[in-house]
């Protein structure tokens, strides 16, 4: 058994605050903030619950805590955004107050290192089931916040990285075969997810993307949320989706990759536009990453996806959604 107040002073000496643009950090009421000249809060918060985004005897708590942060850090990325602090409140069970939670400060810390957030300030409660949600918030130029609203017909649809790696690792994880050494380097992204910060500011500050989304419930559904906010629709080239690689053995057990790339979420990539002009400004790769022409806005208000055929087909939003109705 711990005292809140010892469970606070654990994450505190994690955690080192008090630099930047933060104030005052943690041991006080609430954090206080100086924004730089010039510039607008981006700000998000994502929620975290066991049982629901992860399996506590199935997920290592390193691999929890890095990914909490990594889930909510990627809407910072998918406005153009600097990330620079987080506010986490974390329930807990009895029984992981002690070598679980040192893991998922672990991994939490590897997180804000790797992202560059300072952890501002939060709150922590006793809890049957494990909970963590983040605020995080970003930095942007005045005006410059890429929106999902920007698209517009002729503008060409662009994705980063590869699609469908860590519905693979979920799928293995439901197939009980995620314990089999020969496929755990395929749980990696399923684990540890990379926001695509660095691509993200580099569109925001030369100003190439028109609208853009991270693909945290998969491209299928991603995608039309960028379609609606823009009033605009799509057409997505299937041969040139990035799929991820998926071993001849695990294709024949009906894990297909051109499925887990349209239908499976939290890769955490960027889906943006950019305007035909502009195409010639944007590089195969930023920081690494690549990128992928894929498709194409159109006026019309329907999302299509074009096989290899020449024959068009409605791509209906298949990815994840918390509420939608199981079978």
């Amino acid at each position: 058994m711990v005292s809140e107040d010892q469970l606070i002073e654990r994450v505190r000496r994690r955690f080192p605050s008090l630099r930047g643009s933060l104030r005052v950090g943690i041991g006080d009421d609430a954090a206080v903030l100086r924004p730089g000249a010039g510039t607008e809060w981006v700000v998000t918060t994502d929620v975290f619950f066991e049982n629901v985004h992860f399996l506590r005897k199935v997920h290592p708590p390193k691999a929890v805590g890095y990914k909490a942060l990594a889930r909510a850090t990627s809407d910072i990325a998918a406005m153009g955004a600097r990330a620079r602090q987080f506010f986490l409140t974390l329930g807990l069970p009895d029984a992981c107050a002690g070598a679980w939670l040192d893991g998922f400060l672990d991994g939490l810390a590897l997180a804000a290192r790797r992202f560059g957030l300072i952890l501002a300030g939060g709150d922590t409660t006793k809890y049957p089931l494990v909970m963590a949600s983040l605020t995080v918030l970003g930095e942007i130029g005045q005006g410059k916040a890429i929106l999902r609203s920007g698209a517009k017909p002729g503008d060409l649809l662009c994705v980063s990285g590869t699609l469908g790696e860590a519905e693979l690792g979920l799928r293995l994880i439901q197939r009980n075969l995620h314990r089999q050494k020969r496929w755990l380097k395929l749980l990696k992204k399923q684990h540890y997810p990379e926001p695509r910060l660095t691509l993200g500011k580099w569109l925001a500050a030369h100003r190439t993307a028109t609208s853009m989304i991270d693909t945290s419930d998969g491209l299928s559904t991603d995608l039309g949320h960028i379609c609606k906010a823009s009033g605009v629709g799509a057409i997505v080239w299937a041969e040139k989706v990035p799929v991820a690689r998926v071993p001849a053995e695990l294709q024949r057990l009906g894990l297909d990759p051109l499925e887990l790339a349209l239908n499976g979420g939290e890769d955490y990539e960027l889906l943006f536009t950019v305007a035909k002009k502009f195409s010639g400004r944007l590089p195969r790769k930023v920081a690494g990453v690549p990128v992928s022409v894929i498709g194409e806005i159109t006026r019309d208000k329907k999302v299509m996806l074009k096989g290899p055929d020449g024959n068009s087909a409605p791509l209906q939003p298949r990815g994840w959604d918390p509420f939608r109705k199981k079978g």
